[in-house]
C-alpha cells in the first residue's frame, strides 16, 4: 500500500493519476484534509480516508498499512511547516512504513537565502533520524510560480521584478511522473535525490524573450529594487512576512541556488522535461503549469 499526502493539490492529485498507470487502484491510498473532494480518486477504486498534518493523530489511521508514504510538503513556510512535517515522519514510522518518501527542493539547505528551503533541509534532517529508509525527492522549481510572477506582465508587456538569477523552472506534471517512477520502484533512491530539474536554466530576462518571440509584441523586463517590490505586495494586501519571504527567492536564485540542471529528471521520464516556452505558449492559450 503506498500512501499520498495532499492528493487533492496540485502536485499530489497528479502523483496519484501518474500511479495509477503504474500499479493497481487496490494498492494506492490517499490522505486528505477533505475526503469528499477525492470521490473521484474513490470511484477509480483509491482508499481514501481522511488525515492532516495539523492533526497528527487523524494521520494514524490515514497511514494504516502503509508500506510507502509519499509526504508532500505543505504549502507554508516556516517553524510550524517543520513542525508539522515532523509529526507526519512520527505517524509514517508509527504506521510501520518501511521507505518515506517526501518531496524537497533543489537548493535544500540549512543556509539557505529561501526559507522553504531552509524549511526542506529542516524536514531532511528530521527524517536522517527518523530510523527508516526515506527518499527526498529535490524538485526543481515549478514553473507555475514563474507564471505567479509574471502576472499579467505577457498582456502589459513589462515584467517588472527584483534582479534575480537563472532558475531551473519544472513543471508539476513532470514532477508529478517522476515521483510515480520513484515510488513504483522502490529504493530507486535512497536520501535525498540529485536535483530534479528541467534541462534549462532561465532567468525573467531570458522568459522575457521568449514571451517577445511567441506574442509577437516586446515584452520588457525591468529591475525593481527589493525594497519597492516589498512596498509593492505589502501594498496589495501582502503580509509583511509573506513579502520578504518571497524576496528570498530572488535573493536565492541570485545566489544561484537553483541554476543547476541535472539529467536525473530526463534520465526517470525517458524523455526530456516540458520547457519554458511550452509552459508559456499554454499560459497564453489559457492552460498552466
Amino acid at each position: 500500500m503506498i500512501i499520498v499526502t495532499g492528493a487533492n493539490g496540485h502536485l499530489g492529485r497528479r502523483v496519484v493519476d501518474r500511479l495509477l498507470t503504474r500499479i493497481p487502484a487496490e494498492h494506492v491510498g490517499v490522505s486528505v484534509r477533505d475526503p469528499s473532494k477525492a470521490q473521484v480518486l474513490a470511484d477509480r477504486g483509491v482508499r481514501v480516508r481522511q488525515g492532516s498534518f495539523t492533526d497528527p493523530a487523524s494521520l494514524a489511521r490515514a497511514f494504516e498499512g502503509a508500506t510507502q508514504v509519499l509526504l508532500v510538503s505543505v504549502d507554508k513556510m516556516g517553524e510550524e511547516t517543520v513542525r508539522e512535517h515532523r509529526g507526519a515522519i512520527g505517524a509514517a514510522v508509527a504506521a510501520g512504513a518501511r521507505r518515506i518518501l517526501y518531496t524537497s527542493q533543489m537548493g535544500a539547505s540549512a543556509t539557505s537565502h529561501f526559507q522553504a528551503c531552509r524549511d526542506h533541509a529542516a524536514t531532511e534532517s528530521a527524517l536522517r533520524d527518523c530510523g527508516v529508509p526515506f527518499t527526498s525527492l529535490r524538485n526543481g522549481f515549478h514553473a507555475a510560480s514563474a507564471l505567479l510572477f509574471l502576472g499579467s506582465a505577457l498582456e502589459t508587456g513589462e515584467i517588472a521584478l527584483p534582479e534575480d538569477g537563472p532558475v531551473c523552472w519544472t513543471t508539476h506534471d513532470d514532477l508529478a511522473e517522476a515521483a510515480a517512477v520513484v515510488l513504483a520502484d522502490e529504493g530507486r533512491f535512497d536520501g535525498p535525490t540529485p536535483s530534479l530539474t528541467a534541462g534549462q536554466a532561465l532567468t525573467f530576462a531570458d522568459i522575457a524573450a521568449l514571451a517577445t518571440e511567441l506574442t509577437g509584441r516586446a515584452v520588457k523586463r525591468t529591475v525593481v529594487s527589493d525594497e519597492r517590490f516589498r512596498e509593492r505586495m505589502v501594498g496589495q494586501g501582502a503580509p509583511a512576512e509573506v513579502a520578504d519571504q518571497l524576496l528570498g527567492i530572488f535573493a536565492a536564485s541570485r545566489a544561484g541556488e537553483f541554476g543547476a540542471a541535472d539529467p536525473a529528471l530526463p534520465d526517470l521520464l525517458g524523455r526530456e522535461p516540458v520547457t519554458m516556452d511550452t509552459v508559456l505558449r499554454d499560459r497564453l492559450s489559457g492552460g498552466g503549469a
